[in-house]
């Protein structure tokens, strides 16, 4: 967990009320409010000194129109694929969670380390890397698509921090993650 001269490990997540951040195809359109709604990634990003995320969130934020949303940051891609950089500072790594976040740190300096993608989301989880946990909730149960929490390898305590509306019916949680046993 972060220590005094490191920043934390954070996830900044939307999902909707049923525990799924993606559509079936990943598809994202759900995720567009009906009304107004306070922005919070803008601020959640500026205390981001480098990413990791996941090949398949990572193919679906490059397909996005507009300019990149991390900016300058630097970006690790957890793959063993060929990787085709949207930004100089995206970089392909292989290796396990702890790895990765381990050189996300580094890159990130004091500055938070944000992670992004179920899959990696899960196994930073389960290997007790978490600081942070702040998911927005979308107001639509939306059956079927790619699960957070499915297939999570064991009980995760968290510490509700922060409740805030933002409009349009959203509400953002904010939990710590205390330290578990891995397993």
């Amino acid at each position: 967990m972060g220590g005094s001269d490191m920043g934390r490990v954070r996830v900044f997540l939307a999902l909707s009320l049923d525990g799924f951040i993606a559509g079936p195809q990943d598809e994202l359109d759900w995720l567009e409010p009906s009304g107004e709604v306070e922005d919070t990634f803008g601020p959640f990003l500026a205390e981001v000194g480098a990413l990791v995320m996941g090949r398949r969130t990572y193919d679906v934020v490059r397909s996005f129109a507009g300019p990149w949303p991390y900016g300058e940051r630097p970006l690790i891609v957890a793959t063993h694929r060929p990787l085709e950089p949207a930004h100089a500072g995206v970089r392909a790594m292989a290796g396990d969670i702890v790895d990765l976040v381990a050189a996300a740190r580094t890159l990130a300096g004091e500055r938070d380390v944000y992670l992004d993608g179920g899959q990696l989301v899960r196994q930073a989880l389960a290997a007790g890397l978490v600081d942070e946990l702040t998911l927005t909730v979308i107001p639509l149960l939306l059956r079927e698509g790619i699960s957070l929490f499915g297939g999570l390898s064991a009980r995760q305590p968290l510490l509700l921090e922060a409740v805030k509306p933002l409009g349009a019916g959203f509400v953002q949680l904010r939990y710590a993650c205390p330290a578990v046993s891995p397993g």
